[in-house]
C-alpha cells in the first residue's frame, strides 16, 4: 500500500492512503482541482511526478484547438 506522510509538527505526522480516488493536482492553467488516475497517467511508463502536468479538461480542449490552429496533430494512445 501507498501512502503520503506530512511532518505537521515535530510530534505528529500525518499519513493517507493512496487509492485510486484521493490522488489530485492543479491545472496549470486555470489552477482548478483535477482528480488523477495514477494508473492511466503512467501507463506508457514514462510518466513523473515532478515532470507531469495536467490540465483540467476545459483547459485541456482549449490547448487541443490552438495546437490545432498551428498545425501540430496531437494523439494521446
Amino acid at each position: 500500500m501507498f501512502y503520503v506522510k506530512e511532518k505537521v509538527s515535530p510530534s505528529v505526522d500525518v499519513t493517507v492512503d493512496i487509492h485510486d480516488d484521493n490522488v489530485f493536482c492543479t491545472c496549470p492553467n486555470c489552477g482548478c482541482e483535477v482528480e488523477i488516475d495514477l494508473v492511466e497517467l503512467f501507463s506508457n511508463g514514462e510518466g513523473d511526478l515532478y515532470g507531469t502536468s495536467v490540465y483540467c479538461s476545459e483547459c485541456s480542449k482549449t490547448k487541443l484547438k490552438e495546437l490545432k490552429k498551428r498545425g501540430i496533430q496531437y494523439d494521446n494512445k
